[in-house]
């Protein structure tokens, strides 16, 4: 039954990719990024607010940490994928997205002092090179030619601000319940994106994209993270870890019958090789020859 949680979460998250898409012409990227976490501060503020003032004098000491957590993980990660979407399609997201788990198990070794093991460094290779055929559509020629599509370039940058976040939230601790903790990063989201929101042209809240703002502010901000936490609480991160391979698969298979985007090889082969590559390191834990644990930078 619990694996349902996870999986829960991961479906959330893929059908955002697509929603992503689908904001392209009808909202502005920074008016539904700020109107996103903005929904979501007005949903969590009745339920949240005491409590997070009660653990005031916590939040106040690591005040400067939930400041870049939530810039990092909330605001560059999420709001990013908007002003992607126009650029590249949802396939290609998603699977740009499948890099996350092998770059944050390489973040995690470089600064937590986890030992370097031989599936993350093949498995990196594999993702990557997984990555370049889906975002260069298999000739890698054009890659020194005409460098890499804008959109593909704003998802990278995206993950790699997520892997950072979630290396830094492993390592600082911070001593709040889960749920704290979120909404303090979302008031963050919300006090970062305002001045993008004022200075950017406005389509406004309408018919069209209200819908897709709920979504997000509902599904992808509030429910995907509460059910992969309930899945790491009663599964462990390992087993949750586990499910957000499906990301890729999820989200290519909804944009083909949501968006009618077309599957090619290179969707195929790239997408194959970087799940490969994920796999390799999460499951070929033998250690690489060299001191036994890389030592944090201070």
């Amino acid at each position: 039954m619990y694996y349902a949680f996870p999986l829960l979460a991961v479906l959330f998250w893929a059908v955002n990719t697509v929603v992503n898409k689908l904001t392209v012409g009808v909202i502005f990227p920074a008016e539904i990024g700020f109107y996103r976490w903005l929904f979501a501060a007005a949903l969590l503020t009745p339920v949240l607010l005491r409590p997070t003032l009660r653990a005031w004098p916590v939040v106040n000491a690591h005040l400067g940490k939930i400041f870049v957590l939530g810039l990092l993980g909330m605001a560059v990660y999420q709001s990013l994928a908007y002003f992607a979407a126009p650029k590249t399609s949802a396939t290609n997201m998603g699977i740009v997205l499948a890099l996350m788990p092998v770059m944050s198990l390489i973040m995690a070794m470089l600064t937590l002092g986890f030992r370097l093991t031989m599936g993350a460094v093949v498995g990196s290779v594999f993702s990557f090179v997984g990555v370049l055929i889906v975002i260069t559509s298999g000739d890698l020629g054009t890659l020194a030619q005409q460098g890499i599509n804008g959109g593909d370039g704003m998802m990278l940058v995206a993950v790699f601000a997520y892997a950072v976040y979630s290396t830094l939230l492993k390592r600082w601790q911070i001593p709040l319940t889960a749920m704290q903790l979120l909404y303090a990063q979302v008031l963050v989201a919300v006090v970062v994106l305002f001045p993008m929101f004022l200075l950017s042209p406005k389509a406004g809240l309408n018919g069209d994209n209200l819908p897709l703002v709920l979504y997000a502010c509902v599904f992808a901000s509030i429910g995907a993270p509460l059910a992969w936490m309930t899945g790491i609480k009663h599964l462990g991160p390992s087993r949750t870890t586990v499910f957000f391979n499906l990301t890729p698969v999820l989200t290519a298979i909804i944009a083909a019958f949501w968006l009618s985007e077309t599957l090619g090889m290179h969707h195929f082969a790239g997408g194959g090789l970087t799940l490969f590559g994920v796999l390799l390191s999460e499951r070929w834990t033998r250690p690489v020859r060299g001191p036994a644990r890389l030592q944090a930078p201070l």
